[in-house]
């Protein structure tokens, strides 16, 4: 049977007396306040306010279509009923609504962030990431996060006009760094917002400092992993990987799915209403750490998965990325970085402002673009064009393996 937390009584009266007389905190950001590269740009209107615009491009951007053949967790199964990064970004909107709703956040703001959040991600999850990473710190030493490659996706690829304060909930959402309080930062302008990103190139650890700048950003960041915890534990059953996600201890929190997608956000509430900063109790902190903790012992971290990725994805990732950097190089026009990426770039990002021409921007940059870029089916496929006696394979779960 599952246990569902519910809020306090006094704190149930408390809300539902400031919203019959209109006291509800104001804690939301005011977006009057809100900030782009180009303020002369993308107004507020009664029909579009700013943030709703922000979800607008983020939807229709180049990019958002991709979300549905990337990896959230599990790479190699042909099973339809296995999160996908495009069904995460819109969890992670609808819980971090929810909650937003009832403290009384800028629920168009939290939505532009989550959608955007993973925007930037590369193919097969984290494991891409840690390769694509890898390899671009190599030639560079430079380092590739994700969270920062979406922002370079929304703001430096395709130069959208996105506003401040969703581009630093976006830099700023690092699902794998758990904090107890989430007090916003101070963030006023594009040159702080700029110095910030490009210390988070040359800086291994900032990644793990940055907290977001609004109330908003804040219950993203935190909502990111109390989308993935319960669900990538059904997930890995679905998978086959694990045999029931009986197996995790049932905490405060809960163990499965529902359970802890529901008392994280009551005890979040509970913590955060009208206050000025988002936080979840001790005991509250200390089961989610145990539960993330549990899920690398039995999924991230497990041997089947590591192999998987290690004996084909890792080598794959090596040679597209010095094929590609290649043909950069000798500016081989005929390459299918110049026409599947270079030229879909520009011709995709024709009136907006740049500093400088894209093609002209460093080539190792334009191959980490590209290859971040890419889904996997496509990732899979390119390696195969470019080495078609490659070999280096990927076996799929098929969905009949049990017929």
């Amino acid at each position: 049977m599952l246990r569902y937390k519910i809020l306090s009584k006094e704190l149930q009266e408390r809300i539902e007396n400031d919203m019959e007389s209109g006291r509800k905190p104001k804690v939301a950001f005011d977006e009057k306040k809100m900030l782009r590269r180009n303020n002369n740009k993308d107004k507020h209107t009664l029909w579009r306010p700013a943030f709703s615009r922000d979800i607008d491009k983020i939807m229709h951007s180049a990019y958002y279509n991709r979300y549905s053949d990337k990896t959230q967790v599990f790479s190699f199964y042909k099973n339809d009923d296995i999160t996908r990064r495009a069904f995460h970004v819109q969890l992670v909107s609808r819980i971090a609504r929810n909650i937003g709703q009832v403290l009384g956040l800028n629920l168009d703001l939290i939505e532009a962030i989550a959608l955007g959040h993973d925007i930037g991600h590369t193919p097969f999850g984290h494991a891409g990431e840690k390769f694509l990473n890898e390899l671009y710190y190599g030639h560079t030493e430079r380092y590739f996060n994700h969270n920062v490659h979406s922002v370079r996706v929304l703001d430096g690829i395709f130069p959208y006009n996105i506003s401040l304060q969703t581009l630093d909930g976006i830099i700023c959402h690092n699902g794998e760094f758990e904090l107890k309080d989430y007090i916003p930062s101070r963030l006023n302008s594009f040159e702080e917002f700029d110095k910030l990103t490009e210390d988070a190139y040359v800086e291994e650890s900032i990644i793990n400092t940055m907290v977001p700048n609004t109330l908003e950003g804040c219950v993203v960041r935190i909502c990111d992993m109390v989308a993935y915890l319960g669900k990538d534990r059904q997930d890995a059953v679905k998978a086959k990987l694990i045999a029931s996600d009986d197996i995790f201890k049932y905490g405060t929190i809960g163990r499965y799915n529902a359970e802890i997608i529901n008392n994280l956000a009551v005890n979040i509430i509970e913590n955060s209403y009208g206050k000025d900063y988002i936080k979840i109790d001790e005991e509250y902190f200390n089961e989610l750490k145990a539960c993330k903790k549990e899920n690398y012992t039995y999924i991230y971290n497990n041997p089947i998965i590591e192999a998987q990725y290690n004996n084909s994805i890792k080598p794959m990732f090596e040679n597209i990325y010095e094929k590609l950097l290649q043909d950069l190089k000798s500016k081989n026009i005929d390459s299918v970085i110049f026409k599947h990426h270079i030229d879909f770039v520009q011709n995709r990002s024709k009136g907006y402002e740049r500093a400088i021409p894209y093609s002209e921007e460093e080539p190792n940059q334009i191959v980490v673009d590209y290859i971040a870029s890419m889904t996997d089916d496509y990732f899979i496929d390119l390696y195969n064009y470019l080495y078609s006696d490659g070999k280096y394979k990927v076996e799929y779960v098929s969905y009949f393996n049990e017929l």
